[in-house]
């Protein structure tokens, strides 16, 4: 699955399924887990994460299950230099209480210098469009309070508060989006 996207003022995208374990997304990865990380401590603590928690904590951060059988990852990569990756985000099958299919939505990242451009729009639309494609029937997701930008996002593009379906230490609040 790809897709060129133009994104104004920065040139095209394209957005296209990637591995996760390639040297680039995991680059990509960390760069997502500084950033979450750097603003858990700021509102926790009035502080960055240190290098020590970043090295303790990154390989923690499990993405294998964002490939096939159970998921897949989606880069945005830029048109005119493959090499540039400007977001992510991460989609995972699973079963919810009921046992019905659900893709679980993970790690959707834009890298600082390529926000407000609608990236983000563009990755959630895909990897809404790869959960269609599984044939599931909804999706999920958890976040935490202080990423109001993500959260804001979420609810732009209709997704919904529900309650908690998980316990990740986390996770402070959960939100679905019925697919049709």
């Amino acid at each position: 699955m790809t897709s060129d996207r133009a994104v104004p003022g920065q040139g095209s995208w394209v957005i296209e399924l990637a591995d996760v374990r390639e040297p680039a997304c995991e680059a990509l990865l960390r760069d997502y887990y500084v950033d979450v990380s750097d603003r858990w401590y700021q509102h926790r603590e009035g502080r960055d994460s240190t290098p020590e928690e970043i090295e303790t904590g990154f390989p923690q951060m499990r993405s294998d299950d964002l490939a096939p059988p159970t998921g897949e990852f989606v880069v945005a990569r830029r048109a005119d230099d493959s090499a540039v990756l400007g977001g992510c985000v991460g989609l995972r099958l699973l079963r919810d209480d009921t046992g019905a299919r659900v893709a679980e939505l993970r790690r959707l990242y834009v890298r600082p210098e390529h926000r407000g451009a609608g990236l983000g729009s563009a990755l959630l639309a895909t990897a809404e469009e790869i959960a269609r494609v599984w044939g599931v029937s909804a999706m999920r997701l958890d976040t935490r309070l202080d990423l109001e930008e993500a959260r804001a996002l979420y609810v732009r593009h209709g997704w919904v508060g529900v309650p908690a379906f998980s316990d990740a230490f986390y996770a402070e609040v959960w939100y679905a989006k019925p697919l049709t």
